[in-house]
């Protein structure tokens, strides 16, 4: 016994410098998500879900001046609801999973629908969306910058594709959370050249405009910043015809078609997606500011690969919207660009791994945001172990067939069978 407890206090007071260099268990870690609808999760059950313990930044400018966000119908119909405050979406998911985990985040959001990091940075949607102002009304542990979903990617691969854009803007809020200081510049300067700059297909007259950013008082070279790398949308590889928003749809769904061809970018998701991977983790290596990219797209990819989701095959020939019949998981929502609740959970658990550095599949099938919003638990724990993958925290699987056999038996295991159209509601 006398060796026992002598061995318990030694290993007490070796253990004493390390805890006392932990932060107060008082002392939450403050991360702000700086992104778009990508972020906010597009609509319920993921938009709403626990905003209550979100702050949601752009609330306030929302009250004021509604055009500074979609103005895509969803709810009830005919009613005109559209994106409504306060949003939750994956931060607030990663705010559930930290909560479980025994850690203490103070969570927050700055989002825009379709939101690129120059449209952030710039305050291009109106005058009341201050969302730079956001970024600086606080000094964060963390930042999330979240690009628009094609905007990272090579000239020519996306409507939005704009690299040099992304490039550039990226940079400038690593500088401005980490440095803050004041600055006066034009769009041809930070390009290096009036050429350069319209060839981002800026006009000459917006390149030659003075920017001044005011100093970020509350900048801190300690502040952990993270690129979040976008997923591969199907809308861009797979043929169809374009669709519209029928008003009268209580999810506002792109399920009318407007008889038209969609252009397609890509032969494949897996190719959408090393581009992205190419492009986020360039980026990163570029800037030694930036402490990491979230993987997210490369997570979509893996689950693909393992035969976990379909990755294809979701449009009818006029171009509207086919639930899938096989029960396989559907990562995207009915747009075939945002994520759908499983998509989204998806996300926040590969956020949450990155950020804590704590394994997603000890989350368990008993995780409570995926419960809360509809998502079964042999499914949950199919998307945990694709994050903790990803991350590695787990060894991949190594064949699709395996993945489907395990799949396949957390599915006998838990007695799961999918609820009719749940990802509808997503």
């Amino acid at each position: 016994m006398h060796n026992l407890t002598s061995r318990t206090l030694a290993l007490a007071a070796a253990l004493l410098p390390a805890a006392a260099a932990l932060p107060a268990a008082a002392d939450p870690v403050s991360i702000l998500f700086v992104g778009n609808s990508y972020t906010f999760g597009r609509v319920d059950p993921v938009m709403s879900y626990n905003a209550a313990n979100v702050h949601d930044l752009t609330a306030a400018f929302n009250a004021i001046n509604p055009s500074g966000t979609n103005s895509y119908p969803i709810g009830t119909p005919g009613q005109g609801t559209y994106e409504q405050h306060p949003w939750g979406g994956v931060p607030g998911l990663f705010k559930k999973m930290t909560d479980e985990a025994g850690l203490n985040y103070d969570v927050s959001i700055s989002a825009r629908n379709a939101a690129s990091l120059r449209g952030q940075f710039l305050n291009t949607a109106n005058s009341a969306w201050d969302l730079r102002g956001n970024v600086a009304s606080q000094t964060w542990d963390a930042v999330v910058l979240q690009e628009q979903s094609d905007a990272a990617l090579p000239p020519g691969k996306g409507k939005n594709a704009n690299l040099a854009t992304f490039n550039a803007y990226a940079d400038q809020f690593e500088t401005y959370i980490h440095n803050g200081a004041a600055q006066t510049y034009t769009e041809a300067q930070l390009f290096g050249s009036l050429a350069a700059c319209q060839a981002t297909g800026l006009s000459s007259g917006s390149c030659n405009t003075t920017r001044n950013i005011p100093q970020n008082t509350n900048a801190s070279a300690d502040t952990k910043v993270y690129l979040e790398q976008t997923w591969a949308r199907p809308d861009m590889v797979e043929a169809h015809l374009n669709t519209v928003a029928d008003d009268n749809s209580p999810t506002g769904a792109p399920i009318v078609s407007d008889g038209s061809s969609a252009t397609l970018y890509y032969d494949s998701l897996g190719a959408m997606t090393a581009d992205l991977h190419t492009d986020f983790y360039a980026k990163a290596a570029s800037n030694p500011g930036f402490a990491g990219v979230l993987p997210v797209g490369d997570a979509f990819q893996r689950a693909v690969d393992q035969g976990l989701v379909l990755g294809s095959g979701f449009y009818n020939a006029d171009g509207t919207y086919v639930e899938p019949s096989d029960g396989s998981i559907n990562l995207w929502w009915l747009d075939r660009l945002h994520a759908s609740m499983y998509g989204s959970y998806l996300s926040a658990l590969t956020t949450f791994g990155s950020i804590t550095g704590i394994d997603p599949l000890s989350l368990g099938a008993g995780e409570l945001a995926a419960s809360d919003i509809g998502i079964d638990p042999a499914a949950a724990l199919m998307l945990q172990r694709v994050a903790s993958e990803q991350l590695g925290f787990t060894a991949a699987v190594p064949e699709p067939a395996s993945a489907l056999m395990f799949g396949g038996g957390l599915l006998a295991l838990f007695g799961w069978r999918r609820r009719s159209g749940a990802t509808r509601g997503a």
